[in-house]
């Protein structure tokens, strides 16, 4: 499986709920608070190509959204097979 970068701030409950479908696959997850970071939510809205957003996560180096995308790629079945 690949590993899963998620950028969160303290407080969202959208990194919460993300953070909570994660943590139930047998995943590495490195979570990057960025949210009173500067210079970590600008290297999260670079990555994410221009997201501001949180949480912003990236499966390997692949950018996938924010909690709507990952749990709509849970819905779908295809979450799995992107780890």
């Amino acid at each position: 499986m690949q590993k899963v970068t998620i950028y969160t701030r303290q407080f969202c409950p959208y990194c919460t709920r993300a953070l909570a479908v994660l943590e139930t696959k047998p995943v590495e997850i490195e979570q990057i608070d960025a949210g009173m970071d500067p210079a970590r939510k600008q290297e999260m809205v670079t990555r994410a190509s221009g997201a501001r957003t949180f949480p912003q996560i990236f499966i390997g180096d692949t950018h996938i959204g924010g909690c709507d995308d990952l749990l709509a790629l849970e819905r779908k079945g295809q979450l799995d097979r992107m780890l």
